[in-house]
């Protein structure tokens, strides 16, 4: 009997354990494996570790096979072991073989794991391993584990990237004063975590009027090690972005798309200016506005090029209250990321994180999960997700 299928061992608590060590072995590898998703396993024999693993970088060994490749390198025979995994085995012959073939060639005794794989090509996992005779079984005691693969699920079963909303504000809630002044809000501890998530985003967007107003570079600045070459891209409908702003400037130097009416983008009254900017190092994504005439971009169909023609798996969005509302009002946003500062402003005039929604009852509002809470100098991070139904590749309506 293995150590999964026993009933002295068989607990959630146990399950929660050594989830959360595959989870956390598989964060190591968060901007270096998409748009593969993060993945992490661990090999429990006799109550103890004996392997761990997780997918270092796309194209590289998936986590199973690297646990196994640490355990042999122990000098310990995985023979009747309980691998733990935070996604389905996979059985499909890509970049890397099945590592459902792997643990059976292995002789594991069974594999506990925290999500099923919903991709066509290599899901199925489960019904190979027992098949072969190996106990197989899902298990959501590790909510780290489950939320995980958060982003690769989403942009499989919806096409579109996992999108982070990120912004700081005061204790009721505001980015900005009635002026426009919001640097700086969060601590310097918090600006510095922003940075090392850009460092491992494919994309950051953001609008016309936080250019105009911050300039900002977006980038990812004094960090260790930038993971993805994350690509900035401006909402300006009617292209009247600075050639002297920073990320125009700077568009040699990384890539930068600027996202225009596609039917003003075609015509020619803004040849010049179009030429202008494409020396300067700029490139264009053209998107149809809304039928209904009020001037905005189809930010769906915005993200559905972003994934198709650019590869973006997790994009950041650094904007104002009126691109953030309506990414909220389109329900686009997948995750926030929250800096709240021990400031309170009062001023009724102050800019909302969000605008441009009508909500008359609280049942229209958006509600999230608050998945983290973590103290960063002075402010609180606050991470959220939005509820999802797998099942249809669409958000919970509440």
């Amino acid at each position: 009997m293995t150590d999964a299928a026993s009933p002295q061992t068989a607990t959630p608590a146990r399950d929660k354990r050594f989830l959360d060590i595959a989870a956390r072995a598989a964060l190591r590898a968060a901007g270096d494996v998409e748009p593969n998703p993060m993945v992490g396993a661990v090999i429990v024999k006799g109550g103890a570790v004996i392997g761990i693993g997780h997918h270092r970088r796309f194209g590289d060994l998936h986590a199973e096979r690297e646990a196994l490749a640490d355990c042999l390198r122990k000098g310990h025979d995985p023979a009747g072991a309980t691998v733990y995994c935070t996604l389905e085995p996979c059985v499909h012959h890509g970049k890397q073989p099945p590592c459902t073939d792997a643990l059976i060639e292995a002789k594991v005794g069974a594999v506990v794991f925290a999500r099923p794989d919903p991709a066509e090509v290599s899901r199925g996992g489960i019904e190979v391993l027992r098949r072969a005779g190996i106990e197989a079984r899902l298990s959501d005691a590790s909510p780290l584990a489950t939320r995980l693969s958060d982003p690769f699920i989403h942009r499989v079963t919806t096409g579109l990237p996992w999108v982070v909303a990120k912004w700081a504000q005061t204790i009721d809630g505001r980015i900005a004063t009635r002026t426009g002044e919001s640097q700086w809000i969060s601590g310097p501890m918090s600006r510095r975590r922003v940075h090392r998530l850009r460092a491992r985003m494919d994309a950051i967007l953001t609008g016309l009027g936080t250019v105009t107003t911050d300039d900002p570079m977006l980038t990812a600045r004094g960090v260790r090690r930038v993971r993805r070459p994350c690509r900035r891209i401006v909402l300006d409908r009617d292209l009247d972005i600075s050639s002297e702003s920073a990320i125009v400037r700077t568009a040699h130097d990384t890539p930068t798309s600027i996202v225009v009416n596609k039917d003003l983008l075609t015509s020619g009254i803004v040849e010049t200016r179009r030429d202008e900017l494409e020396q300067l190092g700029c490139e264009f994504i053209g998107v149809p506005e809304y039928l209904d005439s009020n001037g905005r971009l189809r930010l769906d169909m915005l993200l559905e090029a972003l994934a198709g023609e650019y590869g973006v798996t997790n994009l950041m969005v650094e904007a104002g209250p009126g691109l953030l509302g309506s990414l909220f009002e389109a329900d686009l946003i997948c995750e926030a990321v929250v800096y709240v500062a021990p400031l309170l402003l009062g001023d009724a005039e102050a800019m909302a994180a969000a605008t441009g929604r009508i909500a008359e009852r609280l049942s229209e509002g958006r509600r999230f999960d608050l998945c983290r809470v973590k103290r960063v100098g002075q402010d609180v991070e606050l991470t959220y997700r939005r509820v999802r139904d797998e099942a249809r590749g669409t958000r919970n309506s509440e």
